[in-house]
């Protein structure tokens, strides 16, 4: 890439990008900047379970089935809370999908079935799900500038590496990856157990911004430039990406793209369609979070004040 086409060290997204909710702003990455002098087009775009104070014989009574709640409903009560947000802190979905696996019947409190919604535990309860006991982890926020060759996914059939090997040695607790990368797509890659901030980052309802650094096979007409920021018309319907612009005036085969869709392989087989081959894709930018001072290949957490702007909704 020429020096012109670089970003700035230390910077993790391209600059000199236009903004699409302030035309007239570039995403700063300081130094050098994707070039504005080629055109650029934006998109129009009950009772706890643990408490044995009424004796062992109250608790015999109750029948090994399904029931709608022994644990406490509504109310207070110190060291309880919701079913729902138990399962959720564990990290496997979030609170709305945790109501759908309870009325479902899928969850049990202390052996028996629970069906009612607002029931509550206790972090001591043994609360499981499809027979595996759930633990009230602490929550962890990863960020890995993800290499080639590297499958997003916690187990692969094919047994090609996977990203999880890059971080097998972060924590105890256990994280996923919150969307996804091709194999061959590199950069911006969050982790997380955090299940419904996982369900906020990646439904497509939320529309989150992602920026890349596309390398193409032959230089991206100013023809083309148009037809892509017009938008196009894919086999699963159109397109339009919120800015783009040439990394440089002399490399016309490197472009800067801003986009909110989270569709399968979408930067790709939009170039694909006009004839052009991505040779190289880099993502430099994911809902707030860059590859700054993070070399390919490493990950590091994130900082409270990171997770608290993801949590906000405050990095965009």
């Amino acid at each position: 890439m020429s020096k012109a086409g670089q970003h700035k060290k230390g910077t993790g997204k391209p600059s000199g990008f236009t903004s699409k909710k302030n035309p007239g702003s570039r995403l700063s990455g300081g130094g050098k900047s994707f070039s504005s002098a080629s055109p650029v087009k934006r998109a129009v775009v009950g009772k706890d379970p643990a408490d044995k104070s009424k004796g062992p014989d109250s608790r015999s009574k109750a029948s090994p089935g399904k029931s709608k709640g022994k644990a406490q409903k509504g109310g207070s009560g110190e060291g309880l809370v919701r079913l729902n947000k138990y399962i959720a802190a564990s990290g496997i979905c979030s609170r709305r999908e945790a109501d759908d696996l309870i009325s479902a019947g899928l969850v049990s409190v202390n052996g028996q079935v629970i069906t009612q919604m607002g029931t509550k535990v206790s972090h001591s309860d043994d609360v499981r799900y499809n027979g595996e006991r759930l633990k009230n982890e602490r929550k962890v926020y990863l960020l890995l500038n993800k290499p080639k060759d590297y499958v997003t996914t916690t187990d692969d059939p094919k047994e090609r590496k996977t990203v999880m090997v890059l971080i097998s040695n972060a924590c105890t607790e256990r994280i996923y990856p919150v969307g996804r990368l091709d194999r061959n797509t590199t950069g911006v890659l969050l982790f997380s157990n955090d299940g419904e901030l996982a369900k906020k980052l990646t439904h497509p309802s939320h529309n989150k911004k992602k920026i890349y650094h596309v390398f193409l096979d032959k230089g991206f007409t100013a023809g083309d430039m148009k037809k892509l920021a017009e938008g196009l018309t894919l086999e699963d319907g159109f397109i339009q990406p919120d800015a783009l612009s040439y990394a440089s005036k002399e490399n016309k085969r490197e472009v800067g793209l801003e986009i909110h869709s989270g569709q399968n392989r979408i930067v790709r087989r939009m170039f694909e369609h006009l004839g052009y081959r991505v040779v190289k894709l880099d993502r430099v930018y994911y809902a707030g979070l860059t590859k700054k001072d993070l070399p390919r290949g490493k990950w590091r957490f994130l900082t409270e004040k990171e997770v608290s702007r993801l949590k906000m909704n405050a990095y965009e």
